[in-house]
């Protein structure tokens, strides 16, 4: 493990700046693995799990790039983020190997359309994509799926959700994997709803299972 710093920026786009956090390996040598991560639709980058889990990451060492972006408009989510990419990409003075996008909930919908035109355009800097409690459709509302992009993303995906997620129904999850030309992992937080609460647990506890996790795939994948 290694300490790590943060860095407030303004990322250009538009008529307004998007706010930003990078969270660091304060000692690294050699090329780093980043991660894009942004929250779902209230809150802000500053949600507790989300600065969790960039700051876990980044104590084994991979840099993490937060942003926030509010509102419910899916199409301005998606272009922000792709700001956000090509931002870090140009981004001379980190030396990034390859970046895995993320998001929770409403974020991680706008990061899978990223990667989907990643996937279409052969990206090799972007490895694969990371979903915290993925919407896959609305709430009791089962028969209309959000698995438009999912179904063509060709890089690596891990879906973290709740066992209890009324947003992500488990057997529907379970057929749409059936479906992805992807390699998928899906972690189950034992139930858990579409916050990652789970009744009995702290969320510091539910936290650390999210951070292990997702950084023992990234390992995998890097």
């Amino acid at each position: 493990m290694c300490d790590y710093m943060e860095e407030s920026i303004k990322i250009p786009f538009g008529k307004k700046d998007v706010d930003a956090v990078f969270t660091v390996p304060s000692t690294c040598s050699r090329l780093m693995y980043a991660v894009i991560l942004t929250h779902g639709a209230g809150g802000d980058m500053n949600y507790p799990p989300l600065v969790s889990l960039a700051k876990y990451l980044a104590t084994h060492r991979v840099l993490c790039l937060r942003f926030t972006c509010k509102g419910l408009n899916f199409a301005h989510r998606t272009k922000v983020y792709t700001a956000v990419l090509e931002y870090l990409k140009s981004c001379k003075e980190r030396k990034i190997a390859g970046v895995f996008l993320a998001g929770r909930s409403m974020g991680s919908r706008a990061a899978a359309a990223v990667m989907r035109r990643a996937s279409e355009d052969d990206d090799e800097f972007v490895r694969g994509l990371i979903c915290l409690s993925y919407p896959l459709h609305p709430p009791n509302t089962k028969n209309k799926l959000r698995d438009e992009d999912l179904l063509l993303i060709i890089n690596p995906v891990l879906f973290v959700s709740g066992s209890l997620d009324d947003m992500c129904d488990k057997r529907l999850m379970a057929d749409l994997i059936t479906k992805m030309k992807a390699p998928v992992q899906i972690h189950l937080v034992e139930n858990a709803n579409h916050g990652m609460a789970v009744k009995g647990k702290t969320m510091e506890d539910v936290t650390s299972e999210i951070n292990e996790t997702v950084l023992s795939w990234i390992q995998k994948n890097c």
